[in-house]
């Protein structure tokens, strides 16, 4: 089962053509909706506007070479690893997800396009990869909603409120949920695989109204958020040197002026479950 493409089992019943077609609609769905997403939220001009504004306000200029490192450390720090997750179980969840969903859709990008008849067997280890994405969209996603979110965890909501935010999550989830499903049943095309299509399409498809367009926005924030601690803007923000006395007098509090770098952290000792 887990060595057998089973997109090739049901070449019989649907086109290759027409499964090919498919998935090239909802690369194009996800590039439409993420430029409708950028110009309704004007996210792109308010990123350009700001890294403008910020130029002439930082206390030194970066070169070529610094901007290279912190973009190298961007991709390497924020966007592989997740660096900005300070909760290790969310980082985990986050990261089995995040991997686990590139796996999934490129080994099936790969079954239709490369191995779309049994007349062509896939090697082994591509539908065995498409199973391991799968299932770690399944844990890091399940364990996510059920155990991890702010809302259930820390507030005490029930794990089953959902809001529209929860779209991308839900729908992500029911894809790859499905899909499992439907492959660990024989395949075919009866509802199980109808349910999956309607799923996939959803996820691919509900871009504009969904987090799907964060992925590609975050790595762009991780940046200017590093490009702005670099040159001493930090986004008109105070920054971690209390000890400096320019720093303290930014603080309205006299209390907060004269306060220890440590002062606050208690909170961190316990976690927020006094719901």
């Amino acid at each position: 089962m887990f060595a057998s493409n089973p997109f090739a089992e049901i070449s019989a019943s649907v086109p290759p053509a027409l499964m090919q077609a498919y998935v090239v609609l909802m690369v194009v769905l996800v590039v439409a909706g993420t430029l409708f997403d950028v110009v309704h939220k004007g996210s792109a001009r308010y990123f350009f506007e700001n890294w403008r504004r910020s130029k002439g306000k930082g206390a030194r200029s970066l070169g070529g070479g610094e901007l290279v490192s912190i973009a190298v450390k961007t991709g390497v720090v924020d966007v592989l690893t997740s660096g900005e997750f300070c909760n290790p179980r969310r980082r985990i969840a986050h990261l089995l997800g995040m991997y686990g969903f590139v796996i999934y859709v490129v080994t099936t990008a790969i079954l239709i396009f490369g191995y779309p008849t049994t007349a062509t067997p896939a090697p082994g280890i591509v539908p065995l990869l498409w199973w391991i994405g799968g299932l770690m969209i399944c844990v890091g996603g399940y364990w996510f909603w059920f155990f991890i979110r702010v809302d259930v965890a820390a507030e005490g909501n029930s794990p089953f409120r959902v809001v529209r935010a929860d779209l991308f999550i839900l729908s992500m989830l029911a894809s790859a949920t499905l899909g499992l499903i439907w492959a660990v049943a024989g395949g075919g095309t009866g509802v199980l695989f109808g349910l999956y299509v309607i799923a996939t399409t959803v996820l691919f498809g509900g871009v504009p109204w969904s987090k799907f367009a964060h992925m590609f926005f975050k790595p762009a924030a991780a940046f200017e958020k590093r490009i702005s601690k670099a040159d001493g803007t930090a986004e008109n923000l105070p920054t971690q040197t209390r000890d400096d006395p320019e720093q303290q007098k930014r603080h309205s509090m006299e209390l907060l002026q004269d306060a220890p770098m440590d002062m606050g952290l208690g909170i961190k000792r316990e976690a927020p479950r006094h719901y």
